[in-house]
């Protein structure tokens, strides 16, 4: 029952999540169409939507505490099919066979999910974590992923290897530690409201600080590569690299398959493989928006960089300049 209620918040917030992206996209689109916009920051609508944001992110927060992380993270999918459908809705879209199709894979990969997911105790206590922490799989498994991670960032810094695979395996690996450190804080703090003090132990502002370093710089290399490439790469291939490094670390730290039988354990990760197909299916879908100001392409141009482009000015008699890197 106590992991019933975890992935009905898993969900419920994963869906306040997308409902939150489409409210403010939606903000964006109302103010782009004034004829004097105004700052996002003054919109009621745009505030709505950080407000639901956040709602959905303290509620993914606190279903670590009632569910395991091998069956919460891989739920972050219904923010993706969330969205999907709800821009229908909001942003006027039209309903494509690829939504439709990918909507399914990902509704029955989660079926699956929650039906074979680990089913584990969740009194996740101060000393427990304490142990899990000295275990040697774990020491081992952390071994290998700072190695790992100092392998990938000397190719980004030495060599200037931005690749996507790049960024977003430092981000998968910065996200392991960051699920370890929130189900620790979430189940330390859900025990200490039930009457079971638990924040007067070091592990658990040691898990704190961990929990706040790794997000900050998962942040960072997760908005290196939405500046890089477009968002239908981006956001599969994170959520795939995400719920992987995820249920890894949940099986090392946390040891949740440890008394599964081989039958659940298949039929999970055939959920897992649905569920990840759906969100290929569906981010492939989606095309970027186009701006509506035309732009001329002038082609290589002598002493650029890059391609340079003109965009005519409509408030003058002026048809555009380029940027002069000279001044």
């Amino acid at each position: 029952q106590t992991q019933l209620w975890g992935v009905l918040l898993a969900a419920a917030s994963n869906f306040l999540i997308s409902v939150s992206l489409n409210i403010q996209k939606c903000a964006h689109l109302r103010l782009a169409c004034q004829t004097e916009p105004k700052p996002y920051y003054r919109s009621k609508l745009w505030w709505c939507g950080i407000t639901l944001l956040g709602l959905g992110e303290v509620g993914n927060f606190t279903a670590y505490g009632f569910a395991p992380i091998a069956l919460v993270a891989p739920l972050g999918c219904v923010s993706v099919i969330g969205s999907a459908f709800i821009s229908v809705l909001f942003l006027k879209k039209t309903m494509k066979a690829a939504d439709i199709l990918g909507g399914t894979l990902t509704v029955t990969g989660t079926y699956l999910l929650v039906t074979f997911a680990p089913n584990v105790p969740q009194e996740l206590t101060a000393r427990h974590v304490q142990n899990y922490l000295v275990s040697w799989p774990f020491l081992v498994y952390s071994i290998l992923e700072i190695i790992i991670f100092c392998i990938l960032l000397y190719f980004y810094k030495r060599k200037a290897v931005k690749h996507i695979v790049v960024l977003l395996m430092m981000v998968a690996l910065l996200a392991s530690l960051t699920v370890i450190a929130v189900k620790a804080v979430a189940s330390m703090v859900t025990l200490s409201a039930k009457g079971k003090m638990q924040l007067t132990y070091p592990v658990f502002y040691i898990m704190i600080v961990l929990m706040a370093t790794s997000c900050a710089f998962q942040v960072k290399f997760l908005n290196q590569a939405m500046h890089l490439y477009e968002a239908t790469a981006v956001v599969p291939i994170n959520f795939v690299f995400f719920t992987t490094s995820a249920i890894i670390s949940g099986v090392i730290f946390y040891r949740e398959f440890q008394s599964a039988a081989l039958l659940n354990v298949f039929m999970f990760l055939f959920g897992c493989l649905l569920s990840f197909l759906g969100v290929f299916v569906i981010a492939r879908n989606k095309r970027e928006e186009h701006l509506q100001i035309p732009f001329i392409d002038c082609g290589h141009i002598p002493g650029q960089k890059l391609t340079g482009k003109i965009q005519p000015d409509s408030h003058s008699s002026c048809y555009g300049t380029l940027n002069n890197e000279d001044n």
